[in-house]
């Protein structure tokens, strides 16, 4: 009976360390993963809906508190001036999560663009929703008082053809983009102001 204790509470503290040795190890990690997938999954995105920006639209982003969840906001200037901001969302497409970065002219109030940094769909089929530039153009210059819908759901935006779940993912990750920004929107002005000074 006591070296079944023994093991029990060898076990045990063996348990808590590692534990805790993954948690400092994940901690200490965050930063450097941030970091990178910016650099190297959504500023390539960020530039290229933002191409032609006077500024370094990754360079000047700030961050907003919605409840317990905070919203990194990238700026876009354009001949000096702050007009566009770039937003993340996420929508649940067939193979799970898709990462969409939505931007909106808050001068004329629509979309520049927007682009899936993120996902898990197949290959040949959702996966055109990254690949395909012509299904991402049919929201270039779209005004953004009306939800976003596909033309099966009586919208204007094209599906991809075999993906329409993930089609219908886009359009909720942008809503849910546009409705943040409708909420912020007073708060998103005044702060994009000064990330590009």
């Amino acid at each position: 009976m006591g070296e079944m204790i023994k093991m029990v509470v060898v076990l045990t503290v063996l348990s808590v360390i590692s534990g805790g040795g993954l948690k400092w190890i994940e901690e200490f990690a965050k930063p450097k993963i941030e970091v990178q997938v910016l650099e190297n999954v959504k500023g390539p995105a960020i530039r290229e809906i933002l191409a032609g920006a006077s500024n370094d639209p990754v360079e000047s982003r700030f961050r907003i508190e919605d409840g317990e969840k905070e919203h990194t906001v990238f700026v876009g200037a354009f001949d000096g001036k702050a007009t566009t901001v770039v937003l993340e969302s996420e929508g649940r497409g067939y193979g799970g999560l898709i990462g969409l970065l939505v931007a909106v002219n808050v001068e004329q109030e629509q979309l520049l663009g927007i682009s899936v940094t993120t996902h898990t769909e197949t290959p040949g089929l959702g996966a055109q929703a990254k690949d395909n530039p012509a299904f991402a153009a049919q929201f270039k210059g779209k005004p953004i008082g009306q939800p976003f819908k596909i033309t099966n759901d009586g919208g204007d935006i094209n599906a991809l053809s075999g993906a329409t779940i993930t089609s219908r993912a886009v359009m909720d990750a942008t809503n849910q983009a546009l409705a943040f920004y409708d909420k912020f929107k007073p708060q998103l002005v005044e702060e994009m102001q000064r990330a590009v000074k």
